[in-house]
Protein backbone atom coordinates (compact mmCIF):
# COMPACT_ATOMS: atom_id res chain seq x y z
CA UNK A 1 0.00 0.00 0.00
CA UNK A 2 1.24 3.45 -0.86
CA UNK A 3 2.21 5.90 1.80
CA UNK A 4 0.76 9.40 1.83
CA UNK A 5 4.08 10.80 0.58
CA UNK A 6 3.98 8.56 -2.53
CA UNK A 7 0.38 9.55 -3.22
CA UNK A 8 1.31 13.23 -2.97
CA UNK A 9 4.21 12.70 -5.40
CA UNK A 10 1.83 11.06 -7.90
CA UNK A 11 -0.60 13.96 -7.59
CA UNK A 12 2.17 16.51 -8.13
CA UNK A 13 3.43 14.58 -11.16
CA UNK A 14 -0.07 14.66 -12.63
CA UNK A 15 -0.31 18.43 -12.15
CA UNK A 16 3.12 18.87 -13.73
CA UNK A 17 1.90 17.05 -16.84
CA UNK A 18 -1.10 19.42 -17.07
CA UNK A 19 1.23 22.43 -17.02
CA UNK A 20 3.18 21.07 -19.99
CA UNK A 21 0.15 20.96 -22.31
CA UNK A 22 0.67 23.28 -25.28
CA UNK A 23 -1.77 24.68 -27.81
CA UNK A 24 -1.94 22.68 -31.03
CA UNK A 25 -1.54 24.56 -34.28
CA UNK A 26 -4.23 23.64 -36.78
CA UNK A 27 -4.52 24.66 -40.40
CA UNK A 28 -7.08 27.46 -40.83
CA UNK A 29 -8.82 25.44 -43.57
CA UNK A 30 -9.16 22.25 -41.50
CA UNK A 31 -12.73 22.98 -40.42
CA UNK A 32 -13.83 23.81 -43.97
CA UNK A 33 -12.32 20.64 -45.41
CA UNK A 34 -13.88 18.50 -42.69
CA UNK A 35 -17.32 20.04 -43.14
CA UNK A 36 -17.16 19.56 -46.92
CA UNK A 37 -16.29 15.88 -46.52
CA UNK A 38 -19.11 15.32 -44.04
CA UNK A 39 -21.74 16.94 -46.24
CA UNK A 40 -20.42 15.31 -49.41
CA UNK A 41 -20.86 11.85 -47.86
CA UNK A 42 -24.41 12.64 -46.77
CA UNK A 43 -25.37 13.88 -50.23
CA UNK A 44 -24.02 10.73 -51.87
CA UNK A 45 -26.06 8.51 -49.58
CA UNK A 46 -29.28 10.42 -50.21
CA UNK A 47 -28.84 10.59 -53.98
CA UNK A 48 -28.43 6.82 -54.47
CA UNK A 49 -31.93 5.80 -53.38
CA UNK A 50 -34.49 6.19 -56.20
CA UNK A 51 -32.69 9.20 -57.66
CA UNK A 52 -33.63 8.06 -61.16
CA UNK A 53 -37.38 8.02 -60.40
CA UNK A 54 -37.95 11.74 -60.83
CA UNK A 55 -41.40 13.37 -60.79
CA UNK A 56 -41.38 13.59 -64.60
CA UNK A 57 -40.85 9.85 -64.86
CA UNK A 58 -43.52 9.24 -62.23
CA UNK A 59 -46.03 11.28 -64.22
CA UNK A 60 -45.17 9.46 -67.45
CA UNK A 61 -45.57 6.08 -65.72
CA UNK A 62 -48.94 7.10 -64.30
CA UNK A 63 -50.18 8.23 -67.73
CA UNK A 64 -49.06 4.96 -69.34
CA UNK A 65 -50.82 2.88 -66.69
CA UNK A 66 -54.02 4.90 -67.08
CA UNK A 67 -53.98 4.51 -70.88
CA UNK A 68 -53.49 0.74 -70.65
CA UNK A 69 -56.29 0.42 -68.09
CA UNK A 70 -58.74 2.51 -70.12
CA UNK A 71 -57.92 0.50 -73.25
CA UNK A 72 -58.49 -2.75 -71.35
CA UNK A 73 -61.83 -1.60 -69.94
CA UNK A 74 -63.00 -0.49 -73.37
CA UNK A 75 -62.08 -3.88 -74.84
CA UNK A 76 -63.94 -5.73 -72.10
CA UNK A 77 -67.14 -3.73 -72.57
CA UNK A 78 -67.43 -4.45 -76.28
CA UNK A 79 -70.23 -6.81 -77.27
CA UNK A 80 -67.87 -8.82 -79.46
CA UNK A 81 -66.11 -10.06 -76.36
CA UNK A 82 -69.40 -11.22 -74.80
CA UNK A 83 -70.46 -12.91 -78.05
CA UNK A 84 -67.18 -14.80 -78.37
CA UNK A 85 -67.42 -15.96 -74.75
CA UNK A 86 -70.99 -17.16 -75.35
CA UNK A 87 -69.89 -19.07 -78.46
CA UNK A 88 -67.02 -20.65 -76.53
CA UNK A 89 -69.37 -21.68 -73.70
CA UNK A 90 -71.88 -23.20 -76.14
CA UNK A 91 -69.15 -25.06 -78.04
CA UNK A 92 -67.88 -26.76 -74.89
CA UNK A 93 -71.36 -27.02 -73.33
CA UNK A 94 -70.48 -24.70 -70.45
CA UNK A 95 -73.50 -22.41 -70.63
CA UNK A 96 -75.99 -22.39 -67.77
CA UNK A 97 -79.00 -23.04 -70.02
CA UNK A 98 -77.81 -26.36 -71.48
CA UNK A 99 -76.38 -28.00 -68.35
CA UNK A 100 -78.69 -30.58 -66.85
CA UNK A 101 -79.14 -30.45 -63.11
CA UNK A 102 -79.46 -33.39 -60.76
CA UNK A 103 -82.10 -31.59 -58.73
CA UNK A 104 -84.50 -30.86 -61.66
Amino acid sequence: MKTPEEINKDIEATFDVLENINEVNVSPFFKDKTMQRLFAEKEEIVSTSFGWFTPKLQLATLVCILIVNVFGILQLTKTEYNDSISEFANAYELSQETQPSVFN
